[in-house]
């Protein structure tokens, strides 16, 4: 699966997809900013892609470059995966039902359904609405987009990568969330070790840590705070070869290091990520992963579909300036 997934099949899919996603920014901050004794680092901020998150690429990747049968496409994910599948499947007019665990935040539902989508909401966790789109795909006959299990979506992915070192060509390190590896997968395969690569995963959903002690993917807890787009039941098959190859490890952060990210990212730039999206940056933040002197250092910000900042509330609070007094009513419209 390496020889599938590598450089030469991530640019031609970039190719495809380039008139359909956004090319976005990464923002260079100094590790100050952030408490770091470290010097600047380099965020590529992924969730600024349509839909809220890098998922945008794999999902036009699979319906530009496979055939779309009448029945559409049928996608089962924790929210993100399912958005950018609706989102793809709105922009080039095919039908598409999503399959979301209750686990699902509202923010990723709402988007699902504004993009037109079909959206069923079943089980508790992510392999729970995988089963069920399964069956859904043997009944009608729709094209199954996989979040991860598929070599389309890994190359979409890896355009993450292309992008990044075109636009940091000096990076040492990459920091990456993990959920099912597609876009770790994508990302080593693009970089093929020029670049270290470090997945970080929440401890409450520990799948590529447990692949890697094992030698091969397991299942692993599928908890946390961001168990809406980091934790399947284990890392997918097609992934594995090349972060075996490509990643050089996988480090571990709690729920609270993730939640001060975001913090973090909100008071330091004013970008509102979900928990997924703020994972690699917790690693930083929390010391999990400790850069030498002079290392620089990327984080991929991944992610950005969530309702934790409620500007509505935020508006209502605000102190509202005094009205201006009114003046009394002319009594003679047509007085000059």
């Amino acid at each position: 699966m390496e020889a599938a997934v590598g450089r030469e099949g991530i640019a031609r899919a970039y190719q495809v997809i380039r008139p359909w996603i956004r090319r976005t920014p990464v923002v260079e901050v100094g590790g100050g900013d952030f408490g770091l004794d470290t010097g600047s680092l380099w965020l590529k901020l992924e969730l600024l892609q349509h839909t809220g998150s890098f998922k945008t690429r794999g999902a036009f990747t699979n319906l530009l470059t496979r055939e779309v049968p009448p029945a559409g496409v049928v996608a089962a994910s924790g929210g993100n995966h399912g958005a950018a599948v609706a989102y793809a499947a709105m922009k080039l007019g095919k039908p598409a039902r999503i399959f979301v665990p209750r686990v699902s935040s509202p923010a990723k539902m709402e988007r699902i359904r504004g993009y037109g989508a079909d959206l069923v909401v079943t089980g508790e966790r992510y392999d729970d609405a995988l089963a069920a789109s399964r069956e859904w795909a043997a009944e009608s006959g729709a094209l199954t987009v996989h979040a991860y299990e598929q070599v389309e979506t890994l190359l979409g992915q890896g355009t993450v990568g292309l992008e990044l070192e075109e636009q940091a060509p000096w990076l040492d390190t990459l920091l990456v969330a993990v959920g099912g590896g597609g876009l770790i997968g994508g990302i080593a395969a693009w970089y093929a070790g020029r670049v270290r690569i470090v997945g970080v995963e929440p401890e409450a959903a520990p799948t590529l840590a447990r692949a890697f002690e094992a030698g091969h993917p397991v299942d692993a807890p599928a908890g946390g705070i961001a168990a809406d787009s980091l934790a399947p039941k284990r890392v997918g098959e097609m992934m594995f070869p090349i972060a075996r190859a490509y990643v050089e490890r996988a480090v571990l952060v709690t729920d609270e290091a993730i939640q001060a990210a975001q913090e973090t990212l909100w008071n330091v730039l004013r970008v509102v990520a979900e928990p997924g999206g703020a994972a690699a940056l917790a690693a930083l933040l929390s010391h999990r992963y400790q850069p030498a002197a002079g290392e620089r250092v990327g984080v991929l910000v991944c992610g950005g579909n969530t309702t934790a900042v409620d500007f509505g509330r935020a508006a209502a609070t605000a102190p509202q300036p005094p009205r201006a007094a009114s003046a009394p009513p002319c009594p003679n419209p047509s007085a000059p």
